[in-house]
């Protein structure tokens, strides 16, 4: 296969394409551009939250897991990253261990009730 299309352009221009091919729900297209982009610039958070998202999507709940883990690593108070995180840990049944993720997010979004987000 050829990789070009998807390698091509500066990192602004395949962070918009890998946000379009995301928008018209082409997860794995949109994996695809996201993957050379969080190599060259691992340290943002935002081309690997989307890369985690387009991996739930399309059903590649591990490697979800491996981006979503690296940024609450990082940073454990991004909020939508855990959420995600046990999001992903659900849907592969993985409750217990999802129940501290989705209370942690749900203590960062202020819901204090207890309830999971």
């Amino acid at each position: 296969m050829d990789t070009t299309y998807y390698e091509h352009g500066t990192p602004a221009e395949r962070w918009e394409r890998a946000q379009m091919f995301f928008d018209a729900r082409d997860y794995a297209a949109a994996a695809r551009v996201l993957n050379g982009l969080v190599e060259e610039v691992p340290e943002q958070t935002g081309p690997r939250l989307l890369l985690a998202r387009a991996y739930y999507h399309s059903a590649q709940l591990r490697r979800a897991e491996t981006e979503l883990r690296v940024i609450v690593e990082r940073d454990p108070v991004e909020h939508y990253a855990r959420l995600m995180l046990g999001r992903t840990l659900q849907r592969q049944g993985r409750h217990d261990e999802a129940e501290t993720h989705l209370r942690v997010a749900s203590a960062l979004a202020g819901d204090f009730n207890g309830r999971s987000a």
